[in-house]
């Protein structure tokens, strides 16, 4: 087991592409880091740097205290499991786990063991004597984890391992590869574009943007304290309302749209910074699940809005809203990256989303008032996009 130390790493192609602008990241022993983003940010880049499958152009790499920068993949002592599984076709699933073992030339005897002991683990036991060809995606996916682990690497590297897996079978082996990693105790590096795969597996989560470390934190912190409007947009689903608002010249009101809500001078003992900002623009961020309906709660902020749709989801309905603002289109939001839009680009339309009860009683066309506690309005720079904190 050993740590992995990523210290100013670059990655320039040779049509002079950088791919990598020195990203600084460190994965401790025993530790589950994810790293995501959406597709181009780099991420799969870093990992393929880290398995010695790219080269690296600046910067140095460690696992443990030893610099890997060029040292050959077979040498780094790191297992690695793919987005496609790659398995073997011809070979049954216990040639296909102890293959590795045997171009090392490990005597039969200990093979068999480890197989034996891998399977175990994935509960593959029964399954061993099988071709790939004769088992379901799950069990596809455990065998090439099983690949990996029976080579008692000090390093995991996982590439994407479950994106192509039904959505149901993707959240139970989403389990699955948690408790084997907290079973084995080793320091695994692990990439997805999909955030809450990122959010509900990593000890902690680096979001990357363009080739740039955006943040790295667990992933309460990146929820509650997003560093700026990518990663606020990015973490959440349905992803945080971002709108283009205004504060007063005396702080005490912020002006949202045609609405002029009232802030506690609390709201500046949370956020300092927040008082420079008086009488200046700013970009507000309010999560679908901090706005509840009005009737349900009293001294709070109160946004009047109309309802545009109404979807029913069983234990929650989604409410989609319009207020008369200007929405944030911040890149991180996956239809802004569908519309290929930049950070701090802004739509007329004032469209946001609630997460409310079930049983509310709202549909399309109604005036609807939702409540929300001042305290959980996240604050942004406009220009800049970054967080309005200190």
């Amino acid at each position: 087991m050993a740590p992995i130390t990523l210290d100013k790493i670059k990655k320039v192609y040779p049509n002079g592409f950088e791919a990598l602008h020195g990203l600084d990241l460190e994965v401790a022993e025993g530790e589950f880091m994810v790293l995501v983003g959406p597709s181009g940010c780099g991420k799969t880049t870093a990992l393929r740097m880290v398995a010695g499958l790219e080269d690296i152009t600046g910067g140095t790499l460690l696992i443990g205290d030893r610099v890997m920068n060029d040292v050959s993949p077979k040498d780094r002592d790191i297992a690695m499991v793919f987005q496609n599984y790659a398995l073997y076709p011809h070979m049954t699933v216990a040639e296909n786990i102890g293959f590795a073992l045997k171009l090392r030339k490990m005597g039969k005897e200990e093979i068999s063991r480890r197989v034996k002991a891998a399977a175990e683990v994935l509960g593959l036991t029964e399954w061993l004597d099988r071709k790939p060809g004769q088992l379901s995606g799950g069990q596809r996916q455990r065998v090439a984890m099983g690949r990996a682990i029976v080579r008692e690497p000090s390093v995991f590297l996982m590439d994407e391992p479950l994106s192509n897996l039904d959505a149901k079978l993707r959240v139970q082996m989403r389990a699955e590869v948690l408790r084997i990693q907290r079973r084995l105790g080793v320091a695994t590096l692990y990439v997805t574009h999909d955030q809450t795969e990122a959010m509900t597996m990593g000890d902690r989560v680096a979001v990357m943007r363009s080739g740039e470390l955006q943040q790295c934190e667990s992933p309460q912190a990146l929820y509650d304290h997003p560093a700026n409007l990518f990663v606020a947009a990015f973490i959440g689903s349905p992803a945080m309302n971002l709108f283009e608002a205004g504060l007063s010249a005396d702080g005490n009101t912020l002006a949202l749209g045609d609405q002029n809500l009232s802030l506690p001078a609390s709201l500046y003992e949370l956020r300092p910074g927040l008082r420079a900002y008086a009488n200046r623009p700013v970009v507000v961020g309010i999560r679908p699940e901090h706005l509840i309906p009005s009737s349900e709660a009293a001294g709070l902020t109160v946004i009047t809005s109309r309802v545009d749709l109404v979807e029913a989801l069983g234990s929650e309905l989604l409410v989609h809203f319009q207020i008369d603002a200007h929405r944030v289109q911040a890149e991180g939001t996956q239809e802004a990256q569908a519309e290929g839009l930049n950070l701090g680009q802004l739509d007329v339309h004032g469209e946001g989303v609630a997460r409310v009860d079930p049983r509310t009683p709202v549909k399309a066309g109604d005036t609807f008032r939702l409540a929300v506690d001042a305290a959980r309005f996240h604050f942004f720079d406009a220009a800049s996009g970054q967080a309005i904190w200190g």
